[in-house]
């Protein structure tokens, strides 16, 4: 996933930024996970958990949540990141991404790997390589800063990294 300078974050992900600042933190550890079978196996099961535990909802206005029982596609992806850095994935390199998918916003995990960028979203229970989504990317977390956000470039197609549920 390339960057190409700066973006706006998301309305509300400032004040979700001063209710959570732990999960809005990209600072420490490595910014790039190398991948094992292990950790493979981790995202895809958090992936999956989180997925068949949160009701999908859409919010009234824009409220970004760490869900309990229901919620859209960003608190899915905060659910997601809390449940990484539980189990000790570094913060840099687990970003909340933005994009459009059928003319709507739409917002997934990034987790930087050795693998290419993947990511963990509400519509699938596979982790897919970004480049291999339908999704038109639009910004992500920066690394080592959380609060700021950067322009993502389009995709370059790989082969496929993407492993199922």
């Amino acid at each position: 996933m390339e960057t190409k300078g700066k973006a706006f974050a998301p309305p509300a992900f400032t004040s979700f930024c001063g209710r959570e600042p732990g999960l809005c933190s990209t600072s420490g550890g490595s910014k790039v996970v190398a991948l094992h079978a292990d950790l493979k196996s981790e995202l895809k099961q958090i992936n999956r958990a989180v997925n068949s535990r949160i009701k999908e909802r859409n919010d009234i206005g824009d409220d970004w949540r760490v869900p309990v029982s229901s919620g859209d596609c960003e608190d899915f992806a905060i659910l997601k990141k809390r449940e990484l850095l539980k189990r000790g994935w570094p913060a840099s390199a687990l970003l909340l991404t933005v994009a459009r998918y059928r003319g709507q916003g739409h917002t997934v995990l990034t987790v930087r790997t050795s693998e290419g960028d993947l990511i963990l979203d509400n519509l699938t229970s596979s982790v897919r390589d970004w480049s291999s989504t339908p999704y038109s990317y639009f910004a992500r977390q920066a690394q080592g800063n959380g609060r700021s956000w950067e322009r993502i470039g389009a995709a370059k197609p790989i082969l496929s990294t993407a492993f199922g549920g």
